[in-house]
């Protein structure tokens, strides 16, 4: 290459050059002219919705929060603790309350797992898909879903996964035996925990010698179900039930199916009520039975049956609010 050649291959590289930079300048320029003329309103509203997507996204695919709204797992989990759910171990929906992404965990026993309630009435999906998004954005201040007299309506749930699928349970005055799948033998759940080196606690508000007060009340409201007056002694020996805090309410009801199945056999309802407390929970293929800690104070699978893993959404995992309770959750 002659040395004219050579000049006129840089003199165009150069001119190449410096019409790229004038053109980066000018493209900085205006994007500078723009900025100075944005709204400051708009701005602060494109930095909410990139941040709120950002929230939108981790909750709904990595971590979520929530609180604690009952009693039902204290000591484990108290009212008012605000804690992160991994939602991503067991396959997070797509969208809320649609689809499942796959995974290969299942909860195990002893996990504790949030889930949508069995008995929780929709208002439609579009309202559920709103409410789950106000939820998410507030880090789980703001419910939108109340009853008539304002409370939040429980349209999840926290509880401890105690059954498996084949698992059997039965319940009396409280306390919980397991017959675990393909054995012959009925375990206490507290000699179980024990020899599991599981550190919770299940806590109890009913002592063994309130129960004849609770069972009396039992039978009283079976007498007066029939329609019948109720014995001077019955009444008697139920008037203190109102003084317990947080009655065994399967006990009771139990009590009172045996003597509405005692004075009517023929009554296949009742039959049926009576079998489900006398019979136990078996848990099929597909689900897990949840307990609460606070065994006299909570609404679980004793009331509700076992719950499909479809409807598990994650797992809890931390404690991070009040400061005083931070922590990992067992």
């Amino acid at each position: 290459m002659s040395k004219l050649q050579t000049r006129d291959f840089f003199d165009r590289l150069q001119s190449i050059t410096e019409s790229f930079l004038s053109r980066r300048k000018k493209i900085r320029r205006i994007k500078k002219e723009k900025q100075k003329k944005k709204n400051i309103v708009l701005d602060w509203l494109e930095a909410f919705l990139w941040a709120a997507g950002m929230v939108l996204l981790a909750n709904q695919y990595l971590v979520q929060a929530y609180r604690i709204p009952s009693g039902s797992m204290i000591d484990t989990l108290n009212i008012g603790d605000h804690i992160f759910v991994n939602k991503l171990v067991y396959g997070p929906e797509l969208l809320p309350g649609v689809g499942r992404l796959p995974s290969p965990v299942v909860p195990q026993r002893n996990d504790i797992v949030i889930f949508e309630n069995p008995e929780y009435l929709s208002r439609g999906v579009l309202f559920d898909i709103a409410k789950r998004v106000i939820f998410m954005l507030t880090l789980s201040i703001v419910d939108i879903d109340r009853d008539e007299h304002g409370q939040p309506r429980a349209h999840f749930l926290i509880k401890r996964a105690a059954g498996a699928a084949g698992d059997h349970f039965i319940m009396d005055r409280g306390e919980m035996m397991i017959r675990f799948s393909g054995e012959d033998r009925w375990v206490s759940e507290r000699d179980f925990k024990t020899a599991q080196g599981w550190g919770h606690r299940l806590n109890r508000y009913m002592h063994a010698d309130q129960y004849p007060v609770l069972e009396a009340a039992g039978r009283a409201i079976g007498w007066d179900d029939l329609g019948l007056p109720i014995p001077g002694r019955l009444l008697l020996e139920a008037q203190t039930v109102g003084s317990l805090p947080f009655p065994d309410r399967a006990a009771y009801e139990r009590t009172r199916l045996d003597t509405l199945r005692g004075a009517m056999p023929q009554n296949r309802h009742y039959a049926m009520l009576q079998a489900r407390h006398r019979l136990g929970w078996y848990v099929p293929e597909g689900r897990i039975f949840t307990l609460g800690d606070n065994r006299d104070n909570s609404n679980d699978g004793r009331h509700f049956g076992p719950v499909s893993l479809a409807s598990v959404l994650g797992r809890a995992m931390v404690v991070y609010w009040p400061l005083s309770r931070i922590g990992q959750i067992r």
